[in-house]
């Protein structure tokens, strides 16, 4: 399907009855402009996708749109610089250069950033997508725009994505800890409804209904308030009158918290993290890993590629993971 045209200032002023004077006017906030009218236009612009081109007056005077934006969640979490990283340099090798923009990890903060990118013309998007909708986006794409949902596929929108093979990762994970004779295992996170985590989750489940194990809720703490501690919870886990002899976490934020949590311990229960993080090896902590690297660079791909082939059918890729057994996830239960 062959992108659609782009509405112009021209287009939304025929459609709300104005002068394209009187819509400058209300995207540039100058001038004065009645309630009534200033509500039309609006109208007219949602009803096109209209989005005032910020960068007018640059590419007027010889420039080129050659910006791709890529919209993060937590700035303080190194994966999503990681990822950048890999966006960036695969961009690069196409003369085109990486905008960066966060959420702070709040779905109300997402479609407003999203469209301040969008209005400045960037040539594709990216992004992580945290909000639980992203059918917003649909008339962008519709006009071309290359969406790409990196580490969780985009919800409601047919988008392209890149993502992690999240269930088999962690199901590879807990198989590990089974084999050596554990069945009572907690799994620790956050965001039960993000994708990540209930793919995870589901990947712990499998595992453990692979050896009979199918009361896990006891052992499950998936935490959806920030600012409760991993630390704290895998404290309470191990304070229950049947505690669990191994622990998985379901990111590296959790990880960090559940190490904090057993230093304090004799080092008698099993940990496995999904995620590698600062000083895991050091520490002697097995993960399941990935490369954060290739994860940005194959969403970048994915952009390039919807650039030079508009309207190509979207695509979803899985990045493998691997287990890195460093000693903490190689611990048997008491005998």
């Amino acid at each position: 399907m062959n992108a659609q045209s782009r509405a112009t200032l021209a287009d939304v002023a025929r459609l709300a009855g104005v002068s394209s004077k009187t819509v400058s006017r209300v995207f540039s906030d100058t001038g004065s402009v009645s309630r009534d009218t200033r509500a039309r236009v609006l109208a007219a612009a949602e009803r096109l996708h209209f989005r005032p081109n910020t960068l007018a007056r640059n590419l007027r005077r010889g420039g080129v749109a050659s910006t791709v934006a890529f919209v993060i969640g937590d700035l303080t979490n190194p994966f999503h610089f990681l990822v950048a990283a890999g966006i960036e340099r695969e961009l690069a090798l196409s003369g085109l250069t990486l905008v960066l923009a966060t959420t702070d990890d709040s779905p109300e903060s997402e479609k407003r950033v999203v469209d301040a990118l969008l209005s400045q013309r960037v040539r594709a998007l990216i992004l992580i997508p945290i909000a639980d909708d992203q059918s917003y986006l649909e008339g962008e794409r519709q006009l071309g725009t290359p969406i790409v949902g990196v580490d969780r596929p985009a919800s409601n929108l047919v988008a392209d994505s890149v993502v992690l093979r999240n269930r088999l990762g962690m199901a590879e994970a807990v198989r590990s800890l089974t084999a050596i004779g554990h069945r009572k295992i907690g799994f620790i996170s956050n965001s039960s409804a993000m994708y990540t985590q209930r793919e995870r989750l589901a990947g712990y489940r499998d595992a453990l209904r692979e050896v009979g194990v199918f009361d896990t809720a006891q052992w499950e703490r998936v935490d959806d308030d920030p600012t409760v501690s991993p630390k704290f919870v895998v404290r309470r886990l191990l304070d229950l009158p049947d505690p669990p002899t191994a622990i998985v976490a379901g990111n590296n934020r959790a990880s960090a918290g559940a190490v904090r949590a057993l230093l304090d311990r004799e080092p008698t229960v099993a940990f496995i993290g999904f995620d590698d993080f600062e000083l895991a090896d050091a520490l002697g902590i097995s993960v399941v890993a990935y490369d954060s690297l290739q994860l940005g660079r194959t969403a970048a791909r994915l952009a390039l590629d919807q650039l030079a082939n508009p309207g190509a059918f979207p695509r979803q890729i899985e990045l493998p993971t691997r287990l890195l057994q460093r000693g903490s996830g190689e611990i048997p239960p008491p005998s």
